[in-house]
């Protein structure tokens, strides 16, 4: 059974930072695409960033670039999001997904999903 588990998330004043984890297992994914998305209250689910899966190009969505890094530590098979000088509009409930390849910045193609982590930043 394939499980996308993210954790990091909480509360964090703005200014500060967090680092999200997203720990994969249930199959290989080599050559899989990573990627974070984040949802807001009554809003849509948008994309964060994503690492593409073989020639590991890295795209940022232009509100976090040059604030937020995402990562990969392949031999544990876990992604990061390393969140930098949060402000209140990053607070979302954040979720990685994986999909075979190449990073796309809709929700609607790819193949797993983790349960998200709640990130909250008050000014």
């Amino acid at each position: 059974q394939v499980q996308l588990v993210e954790s990091g998330g909480g509360l964090v004043q703005t200014g500060g930072s967090l680092r999200l984890s997203c720990a994969a297992s249930g199959r290989s994914f080599i050559g899989y695409a990573w990627a974070w998305f984040r949802q807001a209250p009554g809003k849509e689910r948008e994309f964060v960033a994503g690492m593409d899966g073989i020639q590991w190009r890295i795209t940022y969505a232009d509100s976090v670039r040059g604030r937020f890094t995402i990562s990969k530590e392949s031999a544990k098979n876990t992604v990061y999001l390393q969140m930098n000088s949060l402000k209140v509009e990053d607070a979302a409930v954040y979720y990685c997904a994986a999909r075979r390849t190449k990073v796309l910045n809709t929700t609607s193609q790819y193949d797993y999903w983790g349960q998200g982590t709640q990130v909250t930043v008050s000014s």
